[in-house]
């Protein structure tokens, strides 16, 4: 074999998006190498370092000088959680692609479940959390609601309480290269792509150290997204209200005239009138929000800016070495 030809591909590539994570990564590190050594198979690990403000970048650094399967990519700033796991597709040689969480809430072990589907020829294996340890109820409720929302108003069979942690065949990886929009819902785009998919059940622990990275901003801001792009519900909703609304105006029209002409006095007075302006024009502001929401996707669309931007890349082949890259799509697509 001559020395210029191409390296073997890995089995599995692990990617792992990272934001301020230096107290979660030595362990890790340590049970992702225990479970992925335990499978005697070729593998690398990624982590996408998202523009971290902590030791995340350096421990990462540290842990790649003893290990070489560990490749980091880090943002020229921080693009967000589903921007990262993009990257780290978009980057990622395995046969196999799994994406889970910096937090260890995704157990690590739950992979070697997934592999064993994987090899029965399932092309994605998603997991679905049984329950969720370590959570308000607030949230668990919000997330349930936001999941059976989402599932009613789409056309696209989204699973219920799965997140992003998932087994990806390079078939489907390949595929979904190909999606660039700019408001992204990793886990709705994977199911949008299709492949035979299927669950594996498992309990989300609680977070290992640090902070939530999902406070109630980002998880209104990630359903936002979610559902202007997987579905026009809200924009048809404006339609049917609008119809719904001049219904009843037209009976409360037929309605006030009866009245007048049998002598009545309810309807007299600026009250009522105040009343229902009010509420058409707080209507109107609500759908006339809802279209903007959508305008302003389409014109994120429009400029056609990259996803991202890597600084640095340590471990790929070709090195991003010193020069930042804005990708918008990967070179070598294979």
């Amino acid at each position: 074999m001559s020395d210029d030809a191409a390296p073997t591909r890995p089995t599995f590539s692990i990617v792992v998006p990272i934001w301020n994570e230096e107290a979660v990564i030595p362990e890790l590190y340590r049970r992702v190498v225990s479970i992925m050594d335990a499978t005697n198979e070729t593998w690398e690990f990624i982590c996408v370092d998202d523009g971290s403000r902590d030791r995340s970048l350096a421990q990462l650094l540290d842990l790649r000088a003893q290990d070489p399967r560990l490749k980091v990519l880090h943002f020229s700033r921080n693009f967000s959680h589903q921007i990262a796991i993009t990257a780290g597709t978009d980057f990622a040689e395995g046969d196999a692609v799994i994406v889970m969480d910096a937090d260890l809430q995704d157990p690590p072990e739950v992979v070697a479940r997934m592999i064993e589907k994987w090899r029965e020829g399932y092309e994605v294996v998603y997991a679905v959390r049984t329950s969720r340890q370590g959570e308000s109820f607030f949230k668990l409720w919000t997330a349930s609601l936001f999941y059976r929302l989402l599932h009613s108003i789409t056309d696209i069979n989204i699973p219920l309480d799965a997140g992003d942690f998932r087994l990806m065949d390079r078939r489907v990886v390949l595929t979904m290269r190909h999606l660039r929009e700019q408001h992204r819902f990793m886990r709705g785009l994977s199911s949008w792509v299709g492949f035979r998919q299927i669950p594996v059940e498992y309990e989300r622990a609680e977070r290992y150290a640090g902070e939530t990275k999902y406070p109630l901003r980002k998880m209104i801001r990630l359903a936002t997204s979610a559902i202007t792009s997987f579905s026009h519900v809200p924009l048809q909703l404006a339609t049917y209200v609008g119809f719904t609304l001049a219904s009843i105006s037209l009976i409360a029209i037929l309605v006030t005239i009866i009245l007048r002409l049998s002598g009545s006095s309810f309807f007299l007075g600026q009250a009522t009138t105040l009343v229902s302006v009010l509420f058409l024009g707080g209507v109107q502001l609500i759908f006339l929000g809802i279209i903007g929401e959508y305008l302003g996707r389409i014109y994120d669309e429009v400029k056609q800016r990259p996803l991202y931007i890597v600084s640095k890349a340590y471990g790929f082949i070709p090195d991003a070495g010193d020069l930042p890259r804005a990708v918008s799509f990967p070179a070598d697509s294979s």
